[in-house]
């Protein structure tokens, strides 16, 4: 994904920050972990007034909004510094998608200096991720972030949807929000729990849901999130830097909270399929298939195949095998094994798919002995939508 200008605040953003920075005193107490260290992008951005801060995440990383306020917040705290701001937001994906886009996606510019996290909604409502799922993604995004730039900064960020909330408000926490936490606390990385601050104030009367904006945040809920960022930056940058200071790797646990997490995840080109029958690549003819598109997907080479079976094959290295996709009202259901073994099948529909071309990845292959394997797939007879399409944007691997 290219280096995006952060867009300057709107006038209501800008209210919005204001209003906040002079209503709300309070600390934020364990809302803000300020957990280990924010000195290498701080190094950077101080000394050489130049740096790379990438956001990525879902529909919420993707609009205008806390994103282009953390970067006001940034050119504001180092002026003069020559900031390359990277939008690398997709609305519908989740940290699946997530880790086997990071390199191509934030680290395809070059070294990110300061990367911001924010999948905690979209692993929820979108993904229905189980708890280890949710770890296997992010875990991956920080551990392949850090082989990717071992001195990068990352910031994780936990916004809020109305069953999260409802999840708080009876005392518990949850369950996306739970695993992710417990990734960031294994490897040290600050993390922003929004989602508590806003059920927190609306319990105490301070906010209503509809002030802070729903799950699309209105410009009041994202200055609650940029505020908060804006007090990790305090907690962290408020002493002078040493004159000493100097970049230091961060830290990384001897082992991983799951050793088969998406650490290596990186995308395979679909040319490198090879077709059996039934499968094409090239630019769907949009215009005459149902459903709601998006632009970003609409011009772009895709490997369909809309008839029962179908089939290719594809050659990876790794531990597992799948496919980002975009699954509309027509998507259908794939057979898939590795190494000719057992036959998996995975719908493609998703709850969103009746009006929407929807992307996501699903897995086709997993826990596998490390090394080469060879994939099949073939479209499956069976179906649960008005057809059995199948359309691969890139594979992915592991």
């Amino acid at each position: 994904m290219k280096p995006a200008p952060c867009f300057v605040l709107s006038v209501i953003a800008l209210i919005a920050v204001q209003m906040r920075a002079a209503d709300v005193q309070r600390a934020y107490g364990d809302n803000v972990r300020a957990r280990g260290s924010l000195d290498n992008s701080r190094l950077k951005f101080q000394t050489e007034r130049k740096g790379s801060v990438a956001f990525i995440g879902g529909s919420i990383t993707e609009m205008e909004g806390y994103r282009p306020m953390v970067c006001e917040l940034l050119k504001k705290r180092f002026p003069g510094t020559a900031f390359t701001f990277t939008a690398a937001g997709i609305s519908s994906t989740c940290s699946t998608t997530g880790a086997f886009r990071l390199a191509s996606d934030v680290f395809g510019g070059g070294p990110v200096d300061l990367l911001f996290v924010e999948f905690a909604v979209n692993d929820d409502q979108d993904a229905h991720h189980t708890r280890g799922e949710c770890i296997r993604g992010m875990e991956g995004i920080i551990r392949h972030a850090r082989a990717l730039n071992p001195n990068v900064d990352i910031v994780v960020t936990f916004f809020v949807n109305e069953g999260m909330l409802k999840t708080l408000e009876a005392g518990e926490t949850p369950l996306t929000v739970e695993a992710h936490e417990a990734v960031c606390a294994h490897y040290g990385v600050p993390t922003i729990n929004l989602a508590r601050e806003v059920a927190e104030e609306i319990t105490d009367g301070k906010l209503t849901w509809k002030q802070y904006g729903g799950v699309h945040p209105a410009p009041l809920g994202n200055a609650i999130c940029a505020k908060m960022i804006d007090e990790l930056f305090e907690r962290a940058w408020s002493r002078p830097l040493a004159a000493e200071a100097k970049f230091a790797a961060h830290a990384m646990p001897a082992e991983a909270l799951d050793a088969m997490n998406y650490e290596r995840g990186r995308f395979v080109d679909p040319k490198e399929a090879k077709v059996v029958k039934g499968w094409t690549l090239g630019v769907p003819d949009w215009k005459n298939l149902a459903g709601g598109k998006r632009g970003r997907f609409t011009s772009i080479p895709i490997l369909s195949a809309t008839e029962p079976g179908s089939e290719l094959t594809l050659e990876f290295e790794g531990t597992c095998v799948g496919a980002y996709v975009v699954a509309g009202p027509d998507a259908g259901m794939v057979e898939a094994s590795v190494d000719g073994g057992g036959v998996v099948v995975v719908d493609l529909y998703h709850s969103f798919s009746k009006g929407l071309h929807y992307p996501r990845t699903v897995m086709l292959g997993t826990d596998l002995k490390a090394g080469k394997h060879v994939l099949t797939v073939r479209v499956s007879k069976e179906t649960k939508s008005a057809g059995h399409a199948a359309r691969v944007m890139q594979f992915v691997a592991n």
